[in-house]
């Protein structure tokens, strides 16, 4: 869609609700896959693209204060005006300009309907894979922020540019996809971490302590689900216990931590039965279950089908 430009008069604007009223950590926030889709299991893809005005214009504009369990959102304004609530605060966004909400930070905005740009969507362990080696630009986008640039400034062609190139192979299908999604997140990811302001790039402050456990519950559930570990084993790592680790996952996600292990197996389920050949047997032993009866019970208590009825209806 093509904007305008013009400015919006933030005075007539729709307030989103603060930080008073919602706190970052209060487990009635809304957590959603994408932004409004209640009971829908996290998306077998690791990336989304679409523009801001194609689902905002859904929700008349407003994108009520929400988060993101496991997902990365950048979101790009080329033109045009919102205002956001980012953790906790408010502030008004004219393109061109970034914001960056990374997993579990609340956020919401009201647009303007001159909006132009994009938001993209990234599975967060799949972007922390991608920044492995490079620890200095992974800790510039850690964080909750936003930036704009001055008329004229190379970063803003520079990050348009790899938007663009981004959405361009998401939307594609010529070979090697895959590969050529990643390279064009790598040029986003390079793109906006060369363009953040220099107090933007400095480390990134300890999170909260519960955030921070949580955070690293989920790595570790990231990197261990397919030996399905003990709670207790998992607690231990973190140098917490069983009965901590589950305090601190209902409060920032309001669920327990065994549900964050379980999403992380039925994910994966939903992966191999989309994507590859594999026998439901095969499925079952590679997450861990001895026995393919047990992982098909698993598997239908938590989607509501059997692995083979959910492989047809990805299939159509």
């Amino acid at each position: 869609m093509d904007g305008s430009g013009k400015r919006l008069d933030n005075s007539n604007m729709p307030e989103i609700l603060p930080s008073a009223v919602l706190s970052p950590l209060q487990a009635s926030l809304p957590t959603y896959a994408l932004y409004g889709e209640h009971g829908r299991t996290q998306a077998t893809d690791w990336l989304h693209c679409e523009t801001i005005a194609e689902r905002s214009q859904r929700h008349d504009w407003e994108i009520r204060p929400h988060r993101h369990e496991a997902l990365f959102q950048i979101l790009h304004i080329q033109r045009g005006s919102a205002s956001a609530w980012l953790d906790g605060a408010h502030t008004a966004l004219t393109g061109p300009c970034v914001l960056l909400a990374p997993p579990l930070v609340p956020h919401g905005f009201r647009f303007a309907p001159d909006i132009d740009g994009t938001v993209v969507t990234v599975l967060d362990t799949h972007l922390a894979r991608l920044l492995a080696a490079a620890p200095t630009l992974a800790g510039v986008l850690a964080r909750p922020q936003h930036w704009d640039w001055p008329t004229g400034d190379a970063a803003v062609a520079a990050v348009a540019e790899a938007v663009q190139a981004l959405r361009a192979e998401f939307f594609g299908t010529a070979p090697w996809r895959d590969l050529a999604l990643d390279a064009a997140l790598l040029r986003l990811a390079v793109a906006l971490a060369r363009a953040a302001p220099a107090a933007q790039a400095a480390p990134v402050a300890a999170p909260a302590r519960a955030l921070g456990h949580v955070r690293r519950y989920r790595a570790l559930v990231e990197a261990q689900f397919r030996q399905q570990p003990s709670l207790a084993a998992l607690a231990d790592t973190l140098g917490i216990t069983s009965t901590q680790l589950n305090r601190v996952c209902h409060q920032v996600l309001g669920h327990s931590a065994l549900a964050v292990l379980h999403a992380r197996l039925v994910l994966e389920a939903q992966r191999d039965l989309a994507y590859t050949t594999l026998s439901v047997k095969q499925i079952a032993l590679g997450l861990g279950f001895a026995e393919a009866a047990y992982f098909t019970r698993f598997f239908q208590r938590h989607t509501g089908h059997t692995p083979t009825g959910w492989r047809a209806l990805a299939a159509r």
